[in-house]
Order: structure tokens, then sequence, then C-alpha cells
């Protein structure tokens, strides 16, 4: 797989799941990856297998709510190959899962500002080097959630909405200077998140069976697939890896 050779990407919440799995899948398709997160423990050690398996890869301390730190992310992967061409914002949490009547208001807020100014974060740093080079690739890791409420999701629900606009802007904007702004809503992922909400309970997501989740190595594929020409059509809008199609594209089974 070398589809990605000479490219430079940057996925953000890389130290596990849907982040390490891209992170690794990108870098088999030739990529050089930096790996971002808010502790750099798991990053370092993905970051190293990544190394040892003749891929390249570093890790990079970074708080996706603080523009500062996703900045020197960016100028981190720049430095790699001298150009940005990938920017997976993936960076999200779940927690915490409750009532909105019984959300503590300091939690709640911390959350959204993970979720969705994260997420302009990432857009704002990833797009001045993208439209200067004139191409790029950002991919905005989206969720069925962003379309339809879910019992104790509220924070969760609305950034994700929120997300699905700040794609369709940044294409309004970018499309035409050659940036590629894509969703991704993966469906339910084996994840730690996952973990998470199956212990909540609180809605139909948490009681579906294991068995029904598809694997983050699935995810990272689309990405890779995403990141090429293949997906072209897409820009300024969402793929939905739940559609056989679009699962049959990727090679996925």
């Amino acid at each position: 797989m070398t589809q990605l050779q000479g490219k430079s990407a940057v996925v953000t919440g890389a130290s596990r799941g849907i982040g390490a799995a891209a992170a690794r899948e990108l870098a088999k398709a030739g990529a050089s990856v930096v790996l971002a997160a808010r502790t750099t423990t798991e990053i370092d050690a993905v970051a190293a297998e990544i190394r040892a398996a003749g891929g390249q890869a570093a890790a990079l301390a970074c708080d996706v709510t603080d523009f500062a730190a996703v900045d020197a992310t960016v100028a981190k992967a720049k430095a790699m190959t001298g150009q940005l061409d990938i920017f997976v914002n993936n960076a999200g949490v779940i927690d915490p899962i409750g009532h909105l009547a019984d959300s503590d208001p300091a939690e709640w807020a911390k959350a959204a500002h993970i979720n969705y100014i994260g997420t302009y974060h990432g857009i704002r740093a990833a797009l001045p080097p993208m439209i200067e080079q004139g191409a790029g690739t950002l991919i905005n890791v989206s969720s069925g959630a962003a379309h339809g409420p879910l019992e104790g999701w509220s924070h969760y629900c609305s950034a994700k909405a929120a997300d699905a606009m700040l794609t369709r802007c940044a294409h309004l904007e970018a499309g035409a200077k050659g940036v590629a702004v894509m969703g991704l809503s993966p469906g339910t992922v084996a994840t730690y998140m996952q973990e998470a909400i199956s212990a909540s309970g609180i809605n139909p997501v948490s009681q579906l069976d294991w068995s029904a989740h598809i694997p983050p190595e699935w995810v990272g594929r689309a990405i890779v697939w995403m990141a090429t020409p293949a997906a072209a059509e897409f820009a300024g809008e969402e793929v939905k890896l739940r559609e056989p199609e679009i699962r049959a594209r990727i090679g996925l089974v």
C-alpha cells in the first residue's frame, strides 16, 4: 500500500480506538503521521510500533481545546514532509452520559468544547497550509448522533451536529481552492468509547450486542480511502460507513 507515499498526516485523539487505527492505516499506506493526544504515553507506543514496522510517525501532546497546541501539531507535520496533506479531526468524548436536567454545566461545557471547538481548531489550523499549497484532505469524524437525538448524549449529539455544519462551511470556503473537506460517519465501532456507552445502558445504542460494532481498523481504512482521489465525489459531504456500497468500494467485508 503506497497510495499515500510522501504525504503528511495528522490524527487527533490518536491514543487508541479510531485514532490509533487511523494512524496505523495511514502509515501503512505510506504517509508520515503525527499522532496527537492530550497525553503521550499511549501515542508514543503507537508511534514506536509504526516506526518498528517501517513507517514514519511522531507523537505530540496536544489538547484540541488549545488552538496554539493544534497549530503546533500542524507545524510538526509540515516539518516532516514540507507540507500538510491530511488532517483527521477525531478527538472526542462521550462522557458525561446523562440527562440534561441532571447535567453538570461545567462538565457538559467541557465535553462540548472538545467535541465542537476542538474540531474548529483543527479546521482553523489545517486550512491555511492546505489552501496555500492548493491541495489537502480534511476529515471530520462524525456520527449518526449528528442527525438524530439520543437520550443522555445531549452534548455529543449537538456538538456532532455542529461539526457536520462546519464540514459544509469549510468545503464552501475551501473546496474551490483544492481542499477536500469531508465528514465520516462510521456507525458503531468496537472501541473503549463503545464500552462506556454499553455500560451506561441509557439508550438503544448502549444495548447493541458487541458483535454489531465494526472494528476500528475498518474506520482507519475508510480514512485512507477518503484521502485518495477515489473519494473525491464526497467533498463537502459525509461518508456513511454503514452503507454496503461504501464498504464495497473501500474493500471492507
